[in-house]
């Protein structure tokens, strides 16, 4: 067939292009699974004075072929909280500051990585919606 050539020309001339767009695309896709993630987590962390709210950060990076993200928090004390175990929640035991409450009635320990469970769906429909070509 004569047609067949002429379009898999087009197509092999414009795979530069067609890569270039769909790494792009997935940098974006990643992006958006790690915003609800981050939702999620926001709405866990503790809080005493919002220090360690405001440092969340999120990451994405492109190696070669390979697209990865990252969120986290950049307070120095944030993976001690994170892993903190938990064993004043829900006793509403005074914070040494006179702030509130050691376990805000919204902090949990684990909170990023609850937070990611909760927003597990949000992020594989993201995921579908972004890569689908």
């Amino acid at each position: 067939m004569p047609g067949m050539d002429r379009n898999r020309v087009r197509v092999v001339n414009r795979m530069p292009q067609f890569l270039t767009a769909t790494q792009a695309r997935a940098q974006s896709t990643v992006l958006t699974m790690l915003i609800p993630i981050g939702s999620e987590a926001a709405g866990m962390t503790p809080r005493e004075t919002s220090n360690l709210i405001n440092s969340q950060y999120r990451d994405v990076q492109q190696q070669g072929t390979r697209v990865t993200g990252r969120i986290g928090y950049t307070a120095e004390y944030a993976a001690a909280v994170h892993e903190a175990p938990g064993t004043l929640l829900g006793t509403n035991t005074p914070r040494p500051s006179g702030k509130g409450v050691v376990w805000s009635p919204s902090g949990e320990p684990e909170f990023l990585r609850k937070g990611a469970e909760q927003a597990k769906p949000l992020v594989e429909q993201a995921l579908r919606r972004g890569m689908r070509l």
